[in-house]
């Protein structure tokens, strides 16, 4: 028996938001790649981590690939753009699909069969940045060429309806930084209506909608960093400075409505008002320089990465107070969190075929069915508190736990059940 003292757990419809729960968390490590001598020295890799049971594992490991820049997840798949290549895998399984060559691939956006890719690379030009796959088979739909579109490197990009808002900021080229957001018709595949950041928010890297605006958080030429903020409206732009120094490589997310962001090399993270326009932090508990901020909505968690960028990768869960909750160690440069929220209504419900006996109990409970699998029990937070294997019966010693309320759940795939239990 393993006393474990964070999960989240599936089930539990009636204390999850909207009865989803998240199923696993993907990870995409950036490895270390040495651009002086040419060499790989630590590998990209796409890992997941399985909030039920705390493992995090490898899935895929993306050989000859320098870096990792993004990953989506759309239907039963998602997608990874990795330095020069867009590859695609099954969800349920998380098993390659396909791939398809796209060199300068930097981020993704999904709409409907559309996968919308944005790219940029050192040094080099594309006659386009901007490319449109069919999610099905990868096949390229449309290149939109540098007359009809973004005629410098793109970089984020945001799905809204039909609308896909890119931020082009050609930040490979120094000192010829761009602050412009774009706007692709997804229906007719026509690009135009660029909204320029002004002379403050050039190089915008990290894109979000809030209601009816799009932020942008921008490093603009490397020695400093602004927000600017779009209304959809009437298309009007605030940009307001943040720091001398720039975001680094986009420390920044959505959290709560407002944008978490860390400055480069500073260890405190601060919290800007996007409706105000005006910073609210720093944010107390979170002091460590991190590399990829991620917040779980379901469960009001966010998820922070650090790294050395050579030999370690750690990512931090911290609850809505900013307590560290859980930590595990994951693939070095973790730079993408991404979060495969599921329905709990499509779990098979096997309530009446397991029994948990005695109920209410202060000691030994027995649970007993035909079942074979791993049982959970969870606090009333829907925090793990203890776990065991159940092969067709187990006893659980229950005298450790404080009185009150518990849940019993087990856990076999594609079924699982929950059980109230009193601990007296």
């Amino acid at each position: 028996m393993k006393k474990v003292i964070f999960s989240l757990v599936l089930g539990l419809s009636a204390m999850a938001k909207a009865q989803t729960y998240v199923h696993q968390v993907y990870v995409l490590n950036e490895g270390n790649f040495d651009y002086v001598t040419n060499t790989q020295i630590v590998p990209v890799t796409l890992g997941t981590y399985n909030p039920q049971t705390q493992v995090y594992s490898v899935l895929d490991t993306l050989e000859n690939m320098r870096f990792a820049s993004d990953l989506v997840i759309s239907g039963d798949y998602f997608y990874v753009a990795a330095d020069s290549k867009i590859i695609k895998y099954n969800k349920l399984t998380n098993q390659f699909v396909a791939e398809v060559v796209c060199p300068g691939v930097r981020n993704l956006g999904v709409y409907q069969n559309k996968l919308v890719a944005t790219r940029g690379e050192y040094l080099s030009a594309f006659n386009s940045y901007l490319h449109i796959y069919n999610t099905t088979d990868l096949s390229l739909i449309a290149a939109i060429d540098t007359v009809t579109g973004p005629k410098w490197a793109a970089q984020n990009v945001v799905i809204d309806g039909s609308t896909a808002y890119i931020a082009v900021n050609n930040g490979y080229e120094w000192g010829n930084e761009k602050g412009l957001i774009g706007s692709l018709n997804l229906t007719n595949l026509t690009y135009g209506n660029e909204v320029d950041l002004g002379v403050n928010g050039k190089n915008p890297d990290n894109l979000v909608k809030i209601g009816n605006y799009i932020v942008a958080v921008n490093n603009k030429d490397w020695s400093g960093s602004s927000i600017s903020r779009i209304d959809l409206s009437n298309n009007s732009v605030i940009t307001e400075n943040l720091s001398l120094a720039s975001t680094g490589c986009g420390t920044s997310c959505l959290r709560d409505g407002n944008i978490s962001y860390q400055i480069a090399y500073d260890i405190a993270v601060n919290e800007w008002n996007v409706l105000a326009m005006n910073n609210v932090g720093p944010v107390n508990n979170l002091a460590m320089s991190y590399y990829e901020l991620a917040e779980d909505e379901t469960n009001n968690f966010l998820y922070a990465s650090n790294t050395d960028y050579t030999s370690y990768g750690k990512v931090y869960v911290y609850d809505q107070s900013n307590n560290e909750v859980t930590n595990f160690d994951a693939g070095v440069a973790p730079g993408t969190i991404v979060f495969d929220v599921r329905s709990s209504l499509g779990v098979t419900d096997l309530t009446n075929d397991f029994k948990v006996m005695p109920n209410p109990t202060s000691g030994n409970t027995t649970v007993s069915g035909n079942y074979t699998g791993e049982l959970l029990v969870l606090n009333n937070l829907g925090q793990v508190v203890l776990t065991t294997n159940m092969n067709l019966k187990t006893t659980i010693d229950m005298s450790m736990l404080d009185q009150g309320t518990y849940f019993i759940k087990f856990v076999t795939s594609p079924a699982s059940s929950t059980i109230k239990i009193i601990v007296e």
